[in-house]
């Protein structure tokens, strides 16, 4: 059987997941929270009156900011705090829900990633706006066997967090997810989801999401290894309901 084995979200687009216990999934939407804040790197355009789905090079991502890996980031949901450690010492702490606390933080990415900027880091959200990947309100999901193929074929061990997913699964073959694509899933007692697209891996799953380091060529050794460049996928929350660690995964047709 199928099982939930890890659920995280991302306050902050590429920085540090947060582990969960369990989370409320709605229909039609992300986790709650989840990449709820995104730093801009450069004008991005992105009007938080209107918001809409903005491609990830227009805001720091371990794509092309793998020094992002090295932070601690912890964001606190009653205070609006964000707290940013670097090798164990704060360097930075706002309230971003107000001008001066978005600032504090924006003046701490303007050093620290200052030669890789194209203009000053601007700390963007807006109401129930997610900066995922796709424009789609879709979650992540990684079967944990093709995480271990990839180890097997990489010949060193593979962190799941290099995945940044919301859900990890345990219980599937490797490579099982793909043939789901199209299918509903049932987790849990009344969750559903169903699985949309594939996710095709970017060099953000080079970088070692402890060191920041880019140590192993994830997307070529798919590639290379497999006649593809995908690890995971999407799917659209289909019903309301809680999700928790240890919850049955199951395909609805038949059930």
């Amino acid at each position: 059987m199928a099982t939930i084995t890890g659920i995280f979200r991302y306050p902050v687009k590429g920085l540090t997941p947060e582990p969960l216990a369990s989370v409320a999934l709605a229909r039609g939407a992300t986790l709650p929270g989840d990449r709820r804040f995104a730093i801009e790197n450069g004008p991005a355009g992105f009007d938080p009156t209107a918001p809409a789905y903005l491609p990830k090079i227009r805001f720091l991502m371990l794509m092309r900011n793998e020094s992002l890996a090295r932070l601690d980031a912890r964001f606190d949901d009653a205070t609006q705090t964000l707290v940013l450690r670097l090798d164990g010492i704060e360097v930075a702490r706002g309230d971003l829900s107000e001008a001066r606390g978005r600032a504090a933080i924006e003046a701490f990415f303007a050093t620290y990633c200052g030669g890789e900027l194209r203009g000053p880091p601007r700390l963007l959200q807006a109401p129930g706006h997610s900066f995922s990947d796709v424009a789609a309100k879709v979650v992540s999901i990684i079967n944990l066997s093709s995480v271990a193929a990839i180890a097997a074929a990489v010949g060193a061990p593979v962190d799941m967090l290099r995945f940044r997913a919301n859900f990890y699964v345990s219980g599937w073959p490797a490579w099982h997810e793909f043939d789901l694509v199209g299918e509903e899933l049932r987790i849990g007692r009344v969750a559903r989801l169903k699985v949309v697209k594939r996710i095709v891996r970017c060099a953000a799953t080079n970088v070692d999401p402890s060191s920041g380091k880019r140590d192993l060529t994830i997307p070529r050794t798919l590639h290379q290894a497999f006649g593809h460049d995908d690890c995971g996928v999407y799917a659209e929350v289909m019903h309301d309901g809680s999700v928790d660690i240890g919850d049955a995964v199951a395909p609805t047709r038949g059930a």
